[in-house]
C-alpha cells in the first residue's frame, strides 16, 4: 500500500513539473519572440547610456537639459514609458558600455564613421557636424598658429581615445607622420577644449557644435581648420531587431515634419551665431569683477519671483553691464534699466539702488510671464516675458496676431522671432493695433540674454 501511495505521489509530481516546465518554456518562448521595441514597453522604461556634456545632457539650473536629452525624454513620453539614464563623461566609456550591451540605446554626440558602422548598429541622423582642430588665439602672436596639417608638426596634441577625432587623426596619420597625437581615454573634449584654454596643450580636436558652445566659456579658443567632411550625428541601438530603429525613424520623421526638431535645434544652437570676440572677453572679466557684488540679490529675487536667477543676471548685464548707475538717453535706469512709470509701479522708490531695481526687474518679468495665454508653453513663457520686456506687451500680441495670420504658430519662439522684425515694415504694421515696432531688438535682446545666462551658469555651477 505504501509503494502504491509512493508511486501515485511520484507520478502526480512529475505530471505537475512537466506542467509547469512547459508552461515555463513557453514564457521564455513568447519573451524571445517579442521585439526590442515590445520588451521596452513591456518593462516601461528606456534604458540609455548618455554622455554628460553640454550638447547631449546636463542638469540645467532650473531642469535636466541637454539636445538629445530632450530628443529622449520626447521620444519615451511618445511610447509611454520612463526614461532611465545611465550617465557617463567620455564617449570611451559610453562606447565601452554599448560593447557589454547596456541601454536599450547610446546617446554620446557620435558621428557616424566608417569604422563605428562595422561595430554597431546606428539609428536615425539628428544632426550634422564637423570635424576641427582647435588652438589657443596667442598662438598667433608666436606666429605658431597651425593653418594646415602640415604645420601640425611639433606642436602638443591630445585627442579623446575612442572618439572619431582619433579615427580621422589615425587615417590622416599615414599622410602626414610628422603629427603626433595622443589619446587621452580620461578626460573629455570639453576637459580637453580647457586644457587648451589654460595653455597645457595646443591644440585638440571638436566637433563643430561642441566648439561653437564652449567657445562662449572660452573665449580664446580659435578654429584652426576642419580635419573632416561633414558627418552625421546618431544614437547606437541594439542589433537584436529592427524594431526600435524603424520606430524611432518614423518618429523623428514626425517631429522634422511637425518643426519640433527645428525648433529644438533654434533652442540649443541658433543663439551660438552671435557670438563675438571681445564683448565675450568684456563679459568674462566683468563676471569676476562686478557679478560679486550683485550675485545675493539676483538669487534672492529669483527665489522670490520664479525667474531662474542665471537668466536675472544675464538680463540685467544686457541691460545695464551690472552698473547700477546706468542709465539712457530715453530715461530709463538702473541695473534693470526700468522706467520711471514701471519702477512706481513695481513698488522701487530708487531705480539706482541696486537691490530695489533687481527685485523690481524679477517682478516685473514674473508678471509678464502671467500675463500670456495659458496656451503659452515651457520654456518659451519666459522667452515671450523677456521680449515682452524689450519691446512691450502690446507688440508682443501684434507679434502673435501677425503670427496667426501668416499660418505661423504664436506660441513658439522659433515663429515669433521671424514675425517679430515685420514689425518695422509699413504693411504689416499698419494692419496691427500697436503700430511700429523694432522688433528686430527683442530677437538680438533674448539671443544675447541666453548666451550670457548659459555662460553664468556654467562658471557658477
Amino acid at each position: 500500500m505504501k509503494k502504491f501511495l509512493m508511486l501515485s505521489l511520484l507520478s502526480i509530481l512529475f505530471f505537475s513539473l512537466g506542467w509547469y516546465s512547459q508552461d515555463y518554456i513557453s514564457m521564455q518562448e513568447e519573451k524571445n519572440s517579442m521585439s526590442h521595441l515590445d520588451k521596452i514597453r513591456a518593462k516601461k522604461r528606456l534604458d540609455v547610456v548618455i554622455l554628460n556634456s553640454p550638447t547631449v545632457y546636463y542638469v540645467g539650473p532650473e531642469r535636466k537639459m541637454g539636445f538629445e536629452y530632450e530628443l529622449l525624454s520626447s521620444y519615451a513620453k511618445e511610447i509611454g514609458v520612463d526614461l532611465n539614464l545611465t550617465v557617463v563623461n567620455t564617449v570611451d566609456e559610453a562606447l565601452s558600455l554599448s560593447k557589454q550591451g547596456v541601454g536599450d540605446l547610446t546617446a554620446a554626440g557620435l558621428s557616424m564613421t566608417k569604422q563605428r558602422k562595422k561595430e554597431f548598429v546606428f539609428g536615425p541622423k539628428y544632426f550634422l557636424v564637423q570635424e576641427q582642430m582647435i588652438c589657443h588665439k596667442d598662438m598667433y602672436r608666436q606666429k605658431n598658429f597651425p593653418k594646415d596639417m602640415e604645420d601640425l608638426s611639433g606642436l602638443n596634441i591630445v585627442v579623446g581615445k575612442s572618439t572619431s577625432y582619433a579615427q580621422t587623426l589615425d587615417d590622416l596619420a599615414e599622410l602626414y607622420p610628422q603629427m603626433k597625437v595622443k589619446y587621452d581615454a580620461n578626460r573629455s573634449t570639453e576637459e580637453l577644449l580647457e586644457m587648451v584654454w589654460k595653455k597645457e596643450i595646443d591644440c585638440t580636436v571638436s566637433d563643430s557644435n561642441v566648439f561653437a558652445i564652449n567657445q562662449r566659456y572660452y573665449p580664446e579658443l580659435s578654429m584652426a581648420f576642419a580635419i573632416s567632411e561633414r558627418k552625421h550625428l546618431a544614437w547606437i541601438l541594439p542589433g537584436d531587431d529592427d524594431s526600435l530603429r524603424d520606430d524611432l525613424f518614423k518618429w523623428i520623421n514626425r517631429c522634422e515634419q511637425a518643426g519640433k526638431m527645428a525648433e529644438l535645434r533654434d533652442y540649443y544652437y541658433s543663439y551660438l551665431n552671435i557670438f563675438d570676440y571681445y564683448d565675450t572677453k568684456v563679459f568674462h572679466k566683468r563676471l569676476r569683477t562686478r557679478l560679486p557684488r550683485y550675485e545675493k540679490y539676483f538669487k534672492e529675487a529669483a527665489e522670490k519671483y520664479g525667474v531662474p536667477w542665471t537668466l536675472l543676471a544675464a538680463q540685467s548685464y544686457q541691460e545695464s553691464h551690472w552698473n547700477a548707475h546706468a542709465k539712457s538717453h530715453t530715461g530709463v535706469r538702473g541695473m534693470m534699466m526700468l522706467t520711471l512709470p514701471t519702477a512706481k509701479h513695481l513698488g522701487v522708490k530708487n531705480r539706482l539702488d541696486a537691490k530695489q531695481s533687481i527685485f523690481g526687474g524679477a517682478k516685473y518679468i514674473a508678471a509678464l510671464e502671467k500675463r500670456f495665454s495659458s496656451e503659452l508653453k515651457g520654456v518659451n513663457r519666459v522667452l515671450f516675458a523677456l521680449a515682452a520686456y524689450n519691446v512691450g506687451m502690446g507688440h508682443m500680441h501684434d507679434a502673435q496676431t501677425l503670427a496667426r495670420r501668416m499660418n505661423k504658430d504664436p506660441n513658439s519662439w522659433r515663429d515669433i522671432k521671424t514675425v517679430l522684425p515685420l514689425l518695422s515694415q509699413k504693411k504689416y504694421y499698419k494692419q496691427l493695433k500697436y503700430g511700429y515696432a523694432r522688433g528686430s531688438e527683442p530677437v538680438r535682446y533674448v539671443s544675447a540674454i541666453y548666451q550670457y545666462a548659459d555662460i553664468i551658469y556654467k562658471t557658477h555651477k
